[in-house]
């Protein structure tokens, strides 16, 4: 996947993540929670079989893991 196709997603994955959550963030946040959301969402899925071939399932894996990452932050704190 090329880094501007990875950010498209990570940006979308972070504004529905955000949206989920009930949070009001700024571009720059949502696509930084996006990408980690991508990278954490590729990581477990992968670890459980879970392979997104196509744009829509990077975003649902990626929107996946940013929801558990955003999750995850309010609970440390």
């Amino acid at each position: 996947m090329s880094l501007i196709i990875f950010l498209v997603v990570g940006l979308i994955a972070g504004v529905l993540a955000s949206y989920l959550m009930g949070r009001k963030n700024d571009l720059l946040t949502n696509l930084l929670i996006g990408v980690v959301g991508a990278v954490v969402g590729g990581l477990l899925g992968g670890l459980i079989g879970i392979n997104a071939s196509n744009i829509i399932g990077q975003i649902i894996i990626a929107t996946a893991g940013a929801v558990l990452c955003i999750w995850l932050w309010q609970r440390m704190r």
